[in-house]
């Protein structure tokens, strides 16, 4: 999924972000409404999402999140993507949509 399409869904609040990076790149800024998600709460995550709620990971240039969104499908998730540039791109085309 591109940055601008995340950015245009995220306003109708239907999408779920997680952010797989590191705690400290994370805490420096992600994306408002990401979910950091990580090895010690992924359990967690999985056991409590809405399984039909559609999620877009997040990693630092969009490699990453591929195969973390394939191991969300195997945990039975309808709707996953991996955001195409990572947090790189979306900080790039959207700076002013970053939490802290």
């Amino acid at each position: 999924m591109s940055v601008s399409e995340l950015h245009d869904l995220l306003a109708a609040g239907s999408h779920k972000v997680v952010d797989i990076r590191d705690a400290t790149s994370f805490a420096n800024g992600h994306i408002q409404q990401a979910s950091h998600l990580t090895n010690e709460n992924i359990t967690d995550f999985v056991r409590e999402a809405d399984l039909d709620q559609p999620v877009v990971v997040c990693c630092y240039h969009g490699i990453s999140s591929i195969q973390a969104a394939q191991y969300l499908i195997s945990q039975d998730f309808t709707e996953v993507y991996s955001l195409d540039g990572g947090f790189t791109q979306w900080q790039t085309q959207y700076p002013d949509v970053i939490a802290r």
